[in-house]
């Protein structure tokens, strides 16, 4: 016969998202088993994944609860001021921009306060993987499997899956944590709506000679959004910043085989001088940007969290927090009815789930892709309107205060 186990909880997918929601659920004590088809220790290699996330202040809650932001092997890096600009290729800025800055709400930097925090996505991952072993060890409720392919059958009273090799897990509830691509949401006939940008986007590190004082930019250009991230200081360089900005398609493509001198020199007709004399550290990388929002967020027995539900451009780098405040929401629903003895399966129960989140993942789909549409030309009427807007937000208090509130539950780095 055939090896089996039973929890409560199957998450399928053990990315971000889905991996800091199991291990919220296991520091609860309910049983869960974490799937993922990938062996995750090759996740940890620098070439894996070149990206940054912003993790704002709600995202680190939930970091801290399943114990991964004390895992961090790298100090995370905080941002204490945004800045807002626009302007075109090789000129200056406006004199219009936005300016938020922590001390605005009565907070320092030193004390802990920030709108989020610079973390790589390696550092994460290596975060991920040591909480997901040390979560399997005996007499604790995380099983790990990793890297096995699924079979998974759903009705109205549970699920079964099984593993390549035979093992079968029962469990009350399934977790679609899979990404955008998400097999097990095309499963369920779940439809979605995309929303293809023709635009890529670059992620990059630089050096530069100046500090950048905890300070993110975000500088439109007719092309799209171009981004710098304050970093914490690393084995490379003292002053540290990652750089995501978007691009035709084409043009970002010819980019990426340019020699680093040829690249950095493009980095600062974006960057501008301000942080003095910069070079590119380590790897770049290019990604095709689109976005999508599934129609619906549950099935008997399934409910979709993360990327399997929603993606949104980058332009304000909310997409990783986003997911991470699915998961916040569906650990406080899934851990209220364990504690009352309730199905956690149960259809009402994934209808709250849904009523919480797909509206505001929405208004936040809305947002990104108006502000792309705004910000991503160069038309005289729309740059002056832009530009009197920002101008706007910047000297009205009770506004302003608005858009930092929203900065810190969100993020300004490619999620």
């Amino acid at each position: 016969m055939s090896e089996s186990l039973a929890v409560e909880i199957a998450v399928i997918g053990a990315g971000p998202v889905g991996a800091a929601l199991a291990l919220r659920l296991t520091a609860a004590g309910i049983t869960t088993a974490v799937i993922d088809r990938a062996p995750l220790p090759p996740m940890e290699h620098p070439a894996f994944d070149g990206r940054a996330y912003a993790i704002a202040a709600g995202s680190r809650r939930l970091l801290e609860a399943a114990g991964l932001w004390q895992r961090l092997p790298d100090p995370p890096g905080p941002i204490a001021a945004i800045r807002v600009s626009d302007g075109k290729l090789d000129r200056p800025a406006s004199p219009l921009f936005l300016h938020f800055d922590i001390a605005e709400i009565g907070h320092d930097v030193g004390d802990g306060a920030a709108f989020g925090w610079m973390v790589e996505a390696r550092s994460l991952r290596r975060a991920l993987n040591a909480a997901l072993a040390e979560g399997g060890l005996a007499g604790r409720p995380l099983h790990l499997f990793a890297p096995a392919e699924a079979e998974i059958v759903r009705n109205a009273h549970g699920a079964e899956i099984t593993l390549n090799g035979g093992k079968r897990i029962a469990c009350r509830l399934v977790v679609a944590a899979e990404g955008r691509e998400s097999p097990l949401r095309r499963q369920a006939r779940i439809p979605v709506t995309r929303f293809p940008y023709r635009q890529s986007g670059i992620v990059a590190a630089i050096a530069h000679e100046y500090p950048h004082h905890q300070t993110a930019l975000e500088h439109f250009l007719p092309a799209g959004p171009f981004a710098q991230l304050p970093m914490a200081a690393n084995e490379a360089a003292e002053h540290v910043s990652a750089v995501v900005w978007t691009e035709r398609p084409a043009l970002a493509a010819h980019l990426m085989t340019l020699d680093d001198a040829a690249f950095g020199a493009e980095i600062a007709r974006r960057l501008g001088d301000h942080l003095g004399a910069i070079r590119p550290i380590g790897r770049r990388w290019l990604y095709p940007l689109s976005a999508l929002h599934a129609h619906r967020y549950y099935d008997q027995r399934l409910v979709l969290v993360g990327d399997a539900a929603h993606g949104i451009h980058p332009i304000a780098g909310q997409g990783l927090n986003l997911g991470f405040r699915d998961a916040i929401t569906l650990a406080d629903l899934l851990i209220d009815a364990a504690s009352r003895g309730e199905d956690p399966g149960a259809p009402a129960l994934l209808a709250r789930y849904q009523r919480a989140r797909r509206g505001a993942n929405l208004l936040m789909l809305a947002a990104t892709d108006a502000l792309d549409r705004l910000f991503s030309n160069d038309m005289p009427p729309l740059r002056l309107a832009r530009d009197v807007g920002i101008a706007l937000v910047h000297r009205l208090p009770p506004l302003k205060r608005f858009f930092i509130r929203q900065a810190m539950g969100g993020a300004f780095a490619k999620g």
